[in-house]
């Protein structure tokens, strides 16, 4: 039976969701079963309206139980002032029991971003975040610099060494780009070989 990784999303504009079908496809790719979940929304439908949110993806609302189910987790990340938002972290600080019980111990995660600019947060995002996979004794799987796309300086290109990202502007009026998509999928990619290539040894022993 193939491993199984879960893509754990908060998502207002779009721009992770958009990354988020990518990562699944390199998944997919790699033979792994994938399935995207988002989290809970903690603001209004009334705030929701005057931010102009479009309407939620249709995707499951991930519960903490279900984070024990998979053998690996990635997270989209949009910033909030070079950390994670208050909906993801909602998530996380609930996964007390979880970690009481190493629940989540030995299991991989990965993480990608959105950012308004450039210099918003795709790094620090990602170290602010591992703090949550260290203390759960979760598997960090950076993306490194496996795309040449991340080299290009000839243009804005989402993502750093800890994951794919894109650059949605403060209004969020610029979108994922092709290159921003192909890193994603190359993400998916790699994140999985490396699932399964542990999963096959575990089966073994």
């Amino acid at each position: 039976m193939p491993p199984t990784v879960y893509i754990v999303i908060y998502t207002l504009y779009h721009h992770i969701h958009k990354l988020a079908e990518e990562v699944k496809r390199g998944l997919e790719a790699s033979g792994v079963n994938a399935k995207i979940f988002q989290v809970q929304e903690t603001l209004s439908d009334d705030i929701l309206q005057k931010m102009h949110a479009p309407p939620k993806p249709d995707l499951p609302v991930i519960t903490v139980d279900q984070l024990t189910e998979p053998d690996g987790i990635i997270f989209g990340i949009p910033t909030r002032f070079g950390t994670m938002p208050a909906q993801m972290k909602a998530l996380l600080d609930a996964t007390g029991k979880l970690w009481a019980t190493g629940a989540l111990a030995g299991k991989f995660a990965g993480t990608f971003f959105c950012t308004a600019s450039q210099h918003g947060g795709q790094e620090t995002t990602a170290l602010t975040t591992v703090t949550y996979f260290a203390h759960h004794g979760m598997i960090y799987v950076p993306f490194g610099f496996a795309n040449a796309h991340l080299f290009d300086n000839s243009e804005v290109v989402g993502g750093s060494a800890y994951g794919c990202g894109t650059v949605a502007n403060g209004d969020g009026s610029r979108q994922p780009t092709i290159k921003e998509l192909e890193i994603a999928v190359n993400q998916g990619e790699n994140f999985g070989k490396i699932v399964s290539t542990y999963c096959k040894g575990k089966n073994v022993i």
